[in-house]
């Protein structure tokens, strides 16, 4: 199940990067499972990364790489994760870098390696280093939409976003693919997430901007609120298009950070629309809240609630649930007689209480709706934050119950 219609765009190939998508049997026999992509030597690369404490083996090898050198080579395998695999699934990981080399005749350190899939099994690498030849000959940059597809666990479908726009007569390119339906609560990312420009942008810039990007697009999804081990978000400016991004051109970085924002914004609300179970997208908007963290409080307890989520499902306008929520959120001093709380356009709380205008029939009209928006006015402040999120379905329950069978 998913929300909205799901269609890939028309990628715009990145001048200078390259992806190739081959099978190597990882899990499902087949199935297209592991993407070799190619950055070209002068690219700048940036990368954040989950903060869970047990972050798997590729993660802790790609932060050791990335303080080493710049990457030319990105490589990953779905349906293990190498997480909680120890010094074996270092090793593994290392290994699988030492392949890459070899092939594309590198330095192992120019090498980033990603995993998604089961935590806790010994990754397969001696399928992975079978199968890299057979990414390596499909390298291409027209290869995004077969690695939207290659990066899938138990996504339901493939996750991209493309975008172009012209300065001083040159074309600049955004584009990108991501992946996660489950086991998304980021502290910094998605699960995993690729995009490239063929800007030219310094690296301590770049990071800066995919920093700021994540911040407020990946950083604000939550399908379930479990942050994974696994969390990557990578961005590639190439630099092909002859266009310099710098903070002395304030009107060319403001423009390439809007396009940025909207292809990051973009596969993030992907990986809501296609979280796990979901029937339902839903914005939860917190305005006039006094802090940044007072906003956020508000809006994650809403959209974490397994209350709210479910009368979302059920599309039950059980506004008290709502209320409930917004209540022991643990904000200071709470007015109860200032805030509001809106289903849509609907009024459903003011002045402490159910509002004056409302009726069952208008809040039914908006939960039978398959995008939601709940939004809270605290009246506190100037601080405004959005967090978007799923309902919470008996699929849900399903799918994680059944994934290791």
């Amino acid at each position: 199940m998913a929300v909205g219609p799901g269609t890939l765009p028309e990628f715009y190939p990145v001048a200078g990067f390259k992806l190739g998508t081959t099978s190597a049997g990882i899990k499902t026999p087949g199935r297209l499972d592991l993407v070799l992509m190619e950055v070209p030597q002068g690219a700048s690369v940036a990368g954040v990364f989950t903060k869970n404490a047990f972050c798997a083996a590729p993660v802790q090898i790609c932060k050791r790489h990335m303080e080493l050198t710049t990457a030319r080579y990105l490589v990953v395998n779905t349906g293990n994760a190498n997480a909680g695999t120890g010094q074996e699934g270092w090793d593994d990981g290392v290994l699988t870098c030492e392949t890459v080399a070899s092939l594309m005749g590198v330095q192992d350190a120019e090498v980033l390696p990603f995993s998604t899939g089961v935590i806790g099994e010994k990754l397969p690498v001696e399928k992975i280093v079978a199968a890299l030849p057979k990414a390596k000959d499909a390298l291409s940059e027209d290869g995004w939409e077969q690695a939207a597809t290659g990066i899938l666990t138990t996504d339901t479908r493939p996750k991209g976003a493309s975008e172009q726009f012209t300065y001083n007569g040159k074309t600049v390119t955004v584009t990108g693919i991501s992946k996660g339906s489950g086991m998304i609560k980021p502290n910094m990312a998605t699960m995993l997430a690729y995009v490239a420009t063929d800007a030219d942008v310094d690296q301590a810039l770049l990071q800066s901007l995919l920093s700021a990007s994540a911040d407020q697009s990946f950083n604000r999804i939550t399908v379930d609120s479990d942050t994974s081990t696994n969390d990557s978000c990578m961005l590639v400016a190439t630099g092909a298009s002859g266009v310099k991004v710098s903070a002395e051109d304030e009107a060319l970085l403001v423009q390439f950070t809007e396009v940025l924002d909207r292809v990051m914004r973009d596969l993030a609300h992907a990986i809501v629309r296609d979280g796990e179970g979901a029937t339902k997208f839903v914005t939860v908007k917190v305005d006039t809240a006094a802090t940044q963290d007072e906003a956020l409080a508000v809006a994650y307890d809403i959209a974490h609630s397994p209350l709210v989520k479910t009368a979302l499902f059920a599309a039950d306008p059980n506004w008290g649930r709502i209320l409930a929520v917004v209540g022991r959120a643990g904000v200071e001093n709470l007015d109860l007689e200032a805030l509001q709380i809106f289903l849509g356009d609907v009024c459903i709380v003011e002045n402490g209480g159910r509002a004056a205008t409302y009726t069952e029939e208008a809040g039914q009209a908006v939960m039978d709706q398959e995008e939601i928006e709940i939004r809270v006015v605290l009246n506190r402040g100037e601080i405004s934050e959005t967090v978007w999120t799923t309902d919470l379905s008996h699929d849900y329950v399903s799918i994680n119950a059944d994934y290791r069978s």
